[in-house]
């Protein structure tokens, strides 16, 4: 039987770029598309109600972390064998949406990360320099601290099987950006085999863009989250943020072999 594909698109004030994200989606490959807006104040809800998409309403704005856990709640709840975040802000391109869960298809990986860095130059396709150096910082540190070789962890375009999302306690996570961090580490706690594909980026006005001082805060609680994935890893001191909530997954040794790139 065809496995059940949601797109689930965490909005806040997409209206600009919500309709033409929608329409370059390959709607032969899914079976529907859950919008949760997360408060926003434009015409964001108007047209994704427009565009007949499954919507969830948050009555103020919560956060981006927020956001995705109702997001995924509601596609589990739907029957969704594999879940694609796609951000309306049409930055990452939702044509990909084949490439991004063949590998899932084919039973290769659970989790497939959109890397805007594994081919190309995303600081000629517009990355600000100093998010472009932060991102390879950071993705450095937590390759180590995984035990895997990816070349982008920062990104919003992410394909998961059904069962990581069961597995992981993705309702422990913050509201706020380090939630995309979070569920990864999860992730890795719980074994999944994580898989990246490349895939370009689009910067420009209408698209969302965290600033400076928003980027900085939110590396500082990358290095806090590395830190807490560390100590419980080493048995240091256990969380129940990272432990597996089924038994299909054991504990991840950091075997980068398990989590290799497709």
């Amino acid at each position: 039987m065809k496995p059940k594909v949601i797109v689930v698109m965490p909005a806040y004030n997409a209206a600009r770029t919500l309709r033409m994200t929608y329409e370059t989606l390959p709607k032969e490959h899914l079976h529907s598309v859950i919008l949760v807006d997360d408060g926003s104040t434009d015409e964001t809800l108007a047209i994704a109600r427009q565009l007949n998409l499954e919507v969830f309403v948050h009555t103020r704005n919560y956060g981006y972390g927020a956001n995705q856990k109702t997001c995924y709640a509601e596609a589990l709840k739907a029957g969704a064998d594999i879940i694609v975040m796609v951000h309306p802000d049409y930055q990452y391109d939702p044509a990909l949406l084949p490439e991004i869960i063949q590998p899932i298809l084919d039973g290769k990986v659970d989790l497939v990360l959109g890397s805007r860095l594994q081919a190309g130059s995303a600081l000629e396709q517009g990355m600000p320099w100093w998010k472009y150096y932060a991102n390879r910082f950071l993705t450095w540190l937590e390759n180590i601290c995984f035990g895997l070789r990816h070349t982008e962890y920062h990104t919003g375009y992410r394909a998961f099987d059904r069962s990581v999302l069961e597995a992981v306690n993705f309702g422990m996570n913050s509201d706020g950006f380090v939630f995309d961090q979070e569920i990864i580490a999860q992730a890795v706690a719980c074994g999944a085999r994580i898989g990246e594909i490349a895939v370009p980026v689009r910067y420009f006005r209408e698209a969302s863009s965290a600033t400076f001082f928003q980027s900085s805060i939110y590396g500082l609680r990358i290095l806090w989250l590395l830190g807490k994935y560390l100590l419980h890893r080493t048995g240091i001191h256990k969380s129940r943020q990272f432990e597996s909530l089924r038994r299909r997954y054991r504990p991840a040794a950091g075997d980068a072999k398990a989590h290799g790139s497709v």
